[in-house]
């Protein structure tokens, strides 16, 4: 059988190995240290980290081999990632994201076939790597799209509700270099990671990271009291359909806490996609979220009802590259 045209079984073959390079740096949290660019060797990563100096100097060859890494000029024994790196961690995000993040799905799916609910509670997803995943996803996929929107607005305070390791944000303050912003998570670990984050990135003292659940502001809404911009990344399809009604309340503070002309800008997947280059990525997250996580994704019209009901003025869809996903913009 001859192959199509644009097959590439050497690109499948890249991304998998560049994904499993990246997870175990993740898991070592190591990657922080040098994913911005940062010049790094085995000695100092070994210092920071209380592991092996030798372990991660065959780590850092091996990354050198795979081409993520280069030398640093000399021979010091200082590497940094390659000017490509950016691309290799996005594709690695999918991979990393349908595969991994998702992992209880694929080794207990006859569980799950037989009962979704008691098998979500006996096999839970890792948040953390559900939120770095997500991350690698969408450096080029989806927050392109809400940090030229975010940018664009200058907000001298905004917040990410589900913020997972607030890599938007990072990227926010870094150009932003007067503004503040609050990133809100559920989950522990990725909040850890934010933190660790922001301080590479020099921003640590203008990023508050609070870890909370999103539901917590229908009732208590100071996380995002006088931001200029609230952004929510998938996370709002978490709440539906059991807690819709919170939902709604969370949207209607947000809407509240906005400043005079703000935004709230949220970005979510839409259901069963059909356009060629959306559909086969598009059937697995709906799959994944309606079948197996019990959630309902809202089409582009529910959306848009849904933010005007809350009271926003007018509501804006514009499609992201990540496939199924959506950014809505509602403003004030």
């Amino acid at each position: 059988m001859n192959a199509p045209e644009n097959f590439s079984p050497e690109r499948a073959a890249d991304t998998a190995s560049a994904a499993a390079l990246l997870e175990m740096a993740d898991r070592l949290g190591l990657l922080t240290q040098f994913a911005y660019g940062q010049p790094v060797s085995a000695r100092r990563l070994a210092q920071d980290s209380g592991l092996p100096e030798i372990s991660i100097a065959k780590y850092l060859e091996a990354m050198s081999a795979a081409a993520i890494m280069t030398e640093v000029a000399g021979g010091t024994g200082t590497f940094q990632v390659v000017p490509d790196f950016a691309d290799i961690i996005y594709e690695a995000g999918y991979l990393s994201w349908v595969l991994n993040a998702n992992r209880p799905f694929i080794d207990h799916v006859a569980e799950f076939f037989a009962d979704p609910r008691e098998a979500g509670q006996r096999y839970p997803r890792d948040l953390r790597q559900v939120a770095v995943s997500s991350q690698w996803m969408g450096s080029y996929a989806f927050y392109p799209v809400a940090l030229s929107t975010i940018l664009g607005a200058a907000p001298a305070h905004a917040v990410d509700l589900g913020a997972g390791t607030a890599r938007l944000l990072i990227d926010v303050l870094r150009e932003l270099t007067d503004s503040t912003a609050v990133a809100l998570d559920i989950d522990g670990g990725a909040c850890e990671e934010a933190a660790l984050a922001a301080k590479s990135a020099g921003v640590g003292g203008r990023l508050t990271v609070t870890e909370r659940p999103i539901q917590s502001i229908a009732t208590d809404p100071r996380p995002v009291e006088g931001a200029d911009v609230i952004h929510a990344g998938f996370v709002f399809h978490d709440m539906m359909p059991d807690e819709e009604d919170v939902a709604d309340a969370v949207l209607e503070n947000c809407r509240r806490a906005i400043r005079p002309g703000g935004f709230m800008a949220i970005t979510d997947a839409v259901p069963y996609a059909t356009d060629p280059r959306e559909r086969r990525f598009s059937a697995i997250v709906t799959y994944y979220h309606q079948h197996f996580m019990g959630r309902r994704l809202l089409n582009e019209e529910e959306w848009r009802r849904k933010l005007l009901s809350v009271g926003f003025s007018s509501v804006e869809c514009v499609r992201h590259r990540f496939p199924t996903g959506r950014f809505f913009l509602a403003r004030k």
